[in-house]
């Protein structure tokens, strides 16, 4: 994790601090119910709980324990039997370490996706306000990053709101099942442990019971929720790289926010450069690089191997942080976008109607003219103009097989024509007004 790509928020939940704070709560809250079923003496589990609770975990005293034990579930129960006392030997009573470490995993990942499901919100907020800010906004629509008929740029960014909406819905199945518990014991079966004691830290910890989990939590839950996240991040690629190209020189369509003070150019003291979406596309392929890795991982050994742990130890953090980050980020380039519409409509009619063939060849064919003569006579007219000959409507009304009269040829080109629809559109994306 870079810490220039971060939020104090995200980058807590996976310090070592909150780490150690959410293991022996799972520790304890098992020692729990382990009293409750006569397991261990209720007094244990009462000191453990109270020794325990507002206990600072050293995090160098437990990796100078790991530094000789070669494992840190193990440095870390020492430490806390340095800090409990005699109690402390009640602790993980027929518990594995991987019930702590994936329990604990799932919890962070829980804590993850609520920040990252509070980043969606903030960029859905902004793309609603901007929409609706430039919904009759005409604009031309491209396609191949051609000049293709138009639209409204309040019709594109309810596109990405659209789309915005399915990641939201994406991280909470996500979420939803990432977050289970598995406190089984060795290979699972429960032998060292009772299946209520799974439970009730489960439910303690806001978590589901894993149904089977075979001394681990299986894998492709894992990788389902990196995937979701890569998803999301492909999503913020695509709006940056709309604006990206919006912001170029040739199109100046919209523009990043430019602050008083800010400088483009270490050499060239004219530049504004699009360096928050630029870096809003390198984060998304820092996100996308940990699906690959997850979805490696669902092939464990048997009952459980650690081949996964180390690369969970960095996907884990890097992937959350890095994309409630992001979503920041865009949300903050949304609010603040430089939108000019002059320079839109100037685009529109760069091409002096020519985004307008479509309709034009429509109208021949249903006053009789056949599909292939209509589109033929209208491209041979286009052509001229894309060689710079003339204009447009005037090849049309000087050609013989476009036989519409020159007061209906002139209402094709109308722009209203083509946005009769947004308020329809709307209503899908954003409901009724």
């Amino acid at each position: 994790m870079i810490t220039r790509y971060s939020r104090p928020d995200a980058v807590a939940i996976w310090s070592q601090e909150t780490k150690y704070k959410i293991w022996f709560e799972i520790e304890a809250h098992a020692a729990t119910k382990m009293a409750e079923l006569g397991v261990i003496p209720t007094e244990a589990a009462e000191a453990i709980w109270a020794k325990g609770k507002d206990a600072t975990f050293d995090a160098d005293r437990i990796d100078e324990i790991e530094s000789v034990t070669k494992h840190d579930v193990i440095a870390f129960l020492t430490h806390v039997a340095e800090i409990v006392g005699d109690e402390a030997r009640f602790l993980h009573q027929g518990m594995t370490s991987s019930d702590v470490l994936d329990t604990c995993f799932a919890v962070q990942l829980a804590r993850s996706t609520d920040l990252l499901l509070g980043g969606v919100d903030r960029v859905l907020a902004a793309l609603e306000t901007r929409a609706k800010e430039h919904k009759y906004t005409p604009t031309v629509g491209r396609s191949h990053g051609i000049h293709a008929e138009p639209v409204t740029f309040g019709l594109k960014l309810a596109g990405y709101h659209a789309e915005f909406q399915r990641a939201k819905r994406r991280l909470i199945t996500a979420r939803e099942e990432i977050a289970t518990c598995a406190i089984s014991g060795a290979v699972g079966t429960f032998a060292n442990v009772d299946p209520a004691v799974e439970q009730y830290v489960a439910d303690q910890m806001g978590l589901a019971v894993e149904p089977v989990s075979t001394q681990v939590i299986p894998r492709d839950r894992h990788a389902a929720y990196f995937a979701a996240l890569g998803v999301v991040a492909s999503s913020i690629e695509r709006l940056a790289t709309e604006i990206r190209h919006l912001q170029r020189t040739e199109v100046l369509e919209a523009e990043e926010f430019f602050d008083k003070g800010q400088k483009g150019s270490s050499a060239m003291p004219h530049k504004r450069n699009p360096i928050l979406t630029e870096n809003l596309t390198g984060l998304a392929r820092l996100v996308r690089s940990a699906v690959v890795p997850a979805m490696e991982n669902v092939a464990l050994w048997h009952e459980r191997d650690i081949s996964h742990s180390s690369v969970e130890r960095g996907i884990g953090p890097d992937a959350t942080i890095h994309l409630d980050f992001a979503l920041h980020r865009l949300a903050g380039v949304i609010e603040r976008l430089n939108v000019y519409p002059e320079n839109m409509q100037k685009n529109l009619d760069r091409l002096g109607g020519l985004v307008f063939s479509q309709r034009v060849m429509l109208a021949l064919t249903q006053a009789g003219v056949s599909r292939e003569d209509a589109y033929a006579a209208v491209q041979e007219n286009a052509m001229k103009v894309w060689r710079g000959e003339g204009v447009f409507i005037d090849f049309l009304k000087a050609d013989p097989r476009v036989t519409l009269p020159h007061d209906q040829l002139e209402a094709l080109f109308d722009l209203g024509y083509h946005t009769k629809n947004v308020d329809v559109v709307f209503q899908r994306v954003f409901g009724a007004a």
